[in-house]
């Protein structure tokens, strides 16, 4: 297996030659040199802003049909990179991001850049079950899941700021 953090000009040109590899790499954001996840989060959140607009059911459907689409392409991708979690697979990033801002569908924007911080963090920080998921599942699936538990907990504390507020 390559790299996780190098992308080389063959793994760029196999990664945008089909449809997978575009939407995996989150329409071209996690290209980005460094950052590539938190690029991806910045770059979900302006089609969110267009989903936000419609009801939670909306948003929910969404969510899991691109959950579904990105196990697909991220597992297309990740063949085609030979990686199993290259950086440049950002699409986990803009699922847990969406995730993350459910409960900010109806609020100001400050809660916005609160959702956005938390899922970062939890990205990042990987507490249990994130680092369990992330070392243990391959595949689409491994990709997907451990980004979705982040935007679940990022949209849970997230919540409770909003209800305290």
């Amino acid at each position: 297996m390559s790299d996780r953090k190098i992308l080389t000009h063959e793994q760029r040109r196999a990664l945008l030659a089909t449809p997978a590899g575009w939407l995996a790499c989150g329409f071209g954001s996690g290209l980005a040199p460094v950052a590539q996840g938190t690029f991806g989060s910045l770059a979900a959140i302006l089609p969110w802003l267009l989903l936000r607009q419609y009801s939670l059911s909306l948003n929910l459907a969404v969510i899991v049909i691109g959950f579904a689409v990105g196990i697909w392409a991220c597992d297309i991708a990740g063949r085609a990179l030979r990686v199993d979690d290259h950086r440049s697979l950002v699409w986990d990033e803009f699922i847990g991001q969406w995730i993350a801002l459910l409960p900010a569908l109806l609020a100001s924007w400050w809660a916005i850049v609160l959702g956005f911080a938390l899922f970062r963090l939890f990205d990042v920080w990987k507490p249990w079950p994130i680092r369990y998921l992330d070392r243990h599942l391959k595949g689409g699936l491994g990709v997907m899941a451990d980004d979705v538990i982040a935007g679940i907990f990022a949209a849970v504390v997230l919540k409770l700021v909003l209800t305290w507020s």
